[in-house]
């Protein structure tokens, strides 16, 4: 048989020799290996000789393999290759120097709660990642918690307890694999899980992690399994403020718990409340290999998914859990009631020559004990009666969910049940002040006086609101915005000369609210649009410009010459009759029509040309100084002056 030393030396897929032995357990054996291609270190799971010939296991794992691979996220341990060879199939993963919580736990070290708040918000939010992409883990445990030399936190080996699970071919349908310490209620009477049961097995991971106790432990697989079915995580001092968020989150009732997302917020506003957490006291690395790369023996334990100090749990022994566990019962019952219970002594015969017949005084004296006996025994019945209200009327208890507190007890009077508000809690589905859950159940048979708990509604439990600060593109692209936390928006909009049309003026509540509540959000319209003044009687640029700025618009004023605009009057407004507040306005005045050259006068002009060329250019011919047959010689005018159009212009002639 060949053992783990003798895989050292060996180069898998012609890409990874393994250097060195890190770790085995129930599923595979670990090696340090150097990737010569990419030059650098990782770890190489490489699962056991006897998976290799399981067809559906191999079907399975090579599924999970690739669609494990695909996970990126900082919180979940990279898978960077995978394959086969003649020892079986292996992983290639990412190599952690820090050790894994088991490892740390182990060498005696407790988390206090400021550090456990943090490893948990890390766990959660790898979870809630993997979650989201239809993966469950099935198997969350210090030993698969890993860190690395920083101690950021990585989550491994999902989905390699879904190909293990497969790997007995007499596995119910749905069943996975779990360790049995930290498995959920679900788990433990064969139904299929989902992302809450690894919620389950990280607060269990977190109690023991500041406790150093792992709760509902027992001797046995089965036992350990029943001991939590129906249970709440116990309270514990040392667990602070974060004994209430494992309190939800290991909620016996699936229904009831936590899912990853909501733990994840719920931790990380516990850590706003928390002082900042201290280095996490990391197992360390040592030397492995010959050139001196770190590789930390407790590295090699926390890629392997087997603790070897935990009950390895398959879930095809949870579908028998209930029945085996009654048998343990009763016979545990019997050996106890056997083993505990006095040796009766043996009357001795009668004497002889009584006959066996007692002296006068013995009977009396037998007669006044029994007697006794028998009151005491009617006292004690009667008692009991009492106290366990034998004579009491029992009713079957009304369901009560989703109404209100003041309707469920008008509901419970008739038949004298009392209603007991035991907790409340957030729901996305049960609106605030209704019932979530009645305890015990609906058609339960209970006493009349009984007290019956119920959890209410607070409503959706309340996400961050995030900023929209700057936000452009209206209304559309808020809804995007809040969308995405849960939220949804109240679109009104208003003017403003600050904010550019489709901008966020403002929104209400800025930081907190409760989920797929309503967002008040002001959206700008630009500025409000004035009406132009009128200029009536404003014959300057200087009038007009005083009278734009008295309704918040500038003017741009100019003058020009216009034949159709007697001078001063309004030539034109760009833009025309209305304009956003604080814009700018081109106004032009008249200045009346252009003015004209005088025409020249040519040599030998006579007095009918020079009163034509003075009509074309569209003046007056005015007085005649000279004969009227003369030669033109001079204007007043003088020719080319620029005069008004209709300018009388003098002519003299010669």
């Amino acid at each position: 048989m060949s053992t783990m030393t003798d895989s050292i030396g060996r180069v898998l897929a012609g890409r990874y020799r393994i250097e060195s032995a890190l770790g085995t357990g129930a599923s595979a054996h670990v090696f340090c290996a150097w990737d010569v291609t990419l030059r650098r270190q990782v770890a190489i799971k490489l699962l056991h000789p006897a998976l290799a010939v399981d067809g559906a296991f191999l079907r399975r794992f090579r599924s999970e393999a690739q669609s494990a691979a695909a996970l990126t996220h900082p919180h979940v341990l990279s898978v960077y290759d995978w394959g086969e060879d003649g020892s079986g199939p292996f992983l290639v993963l990412e190599y952690l120097g820090g050790g894994s919580l088991r490892d740390l736990l182990d060498g005696g070290r407790h988390l206090d709660v400021a550090q456990a708040v943090a490893v948990g918000t890390q766990a959660a939010e790898g979870l809630a990642y993997a979650h989201g992409r239809g993966f469950v883990h099935r198997d969350v445990k210090p030993a698969n918690l890993l860190f690395d030399e920083e101690g950021r936190l990585r989550i491994a080996d999902f989905g390699l307890a879904r190909a293990l699970a497969e790997a007995a071919l007499t596995e119910p349908a749905g069943a996975t694999v779990g360790t049995a310490r930290y498995a959920a209620p679900e788990q433990a009477v064969g139904n299929l899980v989902d992302g809450r049961a690894d919620v389950y097995s990280l607060a269990l991971v977190l109690y023991e992690a500041v406790t150093g106790v792992v709760p509902f432990t027992a001797d046995t697989t089965i036992s350990t399994l029943m001991a939590r079915v129906g249970a709440r995580l116990p309270a514990h001092d040392a667990l602070g403020p974060l004994g209430p968020v494992l309190e939800e989150a290991a909620a016996p009732e699936a229904q009831d718990r936590l899912d990853a997302p909501r733990l994840a917020h719920r931790l990380s506003e516990l850590a706003k409340r928390l002082p900042a957490p201290e280095r996490l006291p990391l197992t360390g690395s040592a030397s492995s290999g010959a050139r001196g790369r770190g590789s930390a023996p407790g590295a090699a334990r926390t890629v392997d998914s087997v603790d070897s100090t935990e009950y390895p749990m398959p879930d095809s022994e949870s579908s028998q859990v209930m029945a085996m566990a009654s048998a343990v019962g009763v016979a545990t019952e019997s050996h106890e009631s056997e083993s505990h219970e006095p040796a009766r002594p043996v009357a001795p015969a009668p004497a002889a020559g009584t006959n066996g017949v007692l002296p006068r005084r013995r009977r009396l004296r037998v007669f006044a004990i029994v007697a006794l006996v028998v009151a005491l025994v009617a006292g004690g019945l009667a008692f009991a009666a009492i106290q366990t209200k034998f004579f009491t009327p029992s009713h079957r208890l009304p369901n009560v969910v989703d109404l209100t507190v003041r309707q469920a007890s008008a509901k419970l009077r008739p038949d004298h049940l009392h209603l007991q508000v035991a907790r409340r809690r957030s729901s996305v589905t049960v609106g605030a002040g209704a019932i979530i859950r009645e305890i015990p159940a609906a058609r339960t048979s209970v006493k009349e006086g009984s007290e019956i708990s119920v959890v209410v509604s607070s409503g959706p439990p309340p996400v961050s609101v995030p900023s929209l600060a700057g936000l452009t593109g209206g209304c559309s692209t808020v809804t995007a915005r809040l969308d995405a936390s849960h939220l949804r928006p109240d679109c009104t909009y208003e003017h403003s000369t600050q904010v550019t049309n489709g901008g966020v003026i403002d929104w209400n509540p800025k930081t907190r609210a409760p989920e797929f509540s309503t967002v008040t959000v002001v959206i700008s319209e630009g500025p409000p649009i004035v009406t132009y003044p009128s200029l009536s009687g404003i014959t300057t640029c200087e009038g007009v410009t005083s009278a734009f700025a008295a309704v918040g618009l500038t003017a741009s004023c100019s003058l020009q010459y216009n034949s159709t605009v007697s001078s001063g009057g309004v030539v034109s407004e760009v833009p025309p009759n209305q304009a956003p507040q604080g814009s700018t306005v081109t106004v032009a005045l008249s200045k009346g029509p252009a003015p004209v050259a005088v025409p020249s006068i040519p040599a030998d002009r006579k007095l009918t040309a020079e009163i034509n060329a003075l009509q074309n250019a569209g003046l007056v011919a005015g007085n005649v100084y000279g004969p009227a047959n003369g030669q033109v010689f001079q204007t007043n005018p003088s020719p080319g002056q620029m005069v008004p159009p209709g300018t009388s212009v003098n002519i003299y002639t010669i």
